[in-house]
């Protein structure tokens, strides 16, 4: 049913085999695209580091200690430190 393809990394730019077997696997998966990198190149983005998150200051409403959000804090929405936000989805 399904045929070994040659298919062209838009990385690195080399040609690579999507086996038979790989097809299959995407297909039983629900994948609808066909993979755009070889393999060391997915690997290779798979291991490099993210892009650290900016981190924002506020004052929790819960305690009123420091929080550090990865989001800007609006004035009319409450902000929860680590603690309080666990404490608030464990009730």
């Amino acid at each position: 049913m399904y045929e070994d393809k040659t298919l062209v990394c838009k990385d690195c730019g080399e040609e690579f085999v999507f086996s038979a077997g790989e097809q299959e696997f995407y297909a039983e998966k629900g994948f609808e695209h066909e993979p755009q990198r070889c393999k060391s190149c997915r690997n290779a983005r798979k291991g490099a580091p993210r892009a650290a998150r900016e981190m924002f200051t506020a004052v929790c409403a819960g305690c009123g200690g420091e929080a550090r959000v990865p989001f800007q804090p609006r004035e009319d929405r409450a902000v929860y430190c680590s603690e309080c936000f666990a404490k608030m989805k464990n009730e």
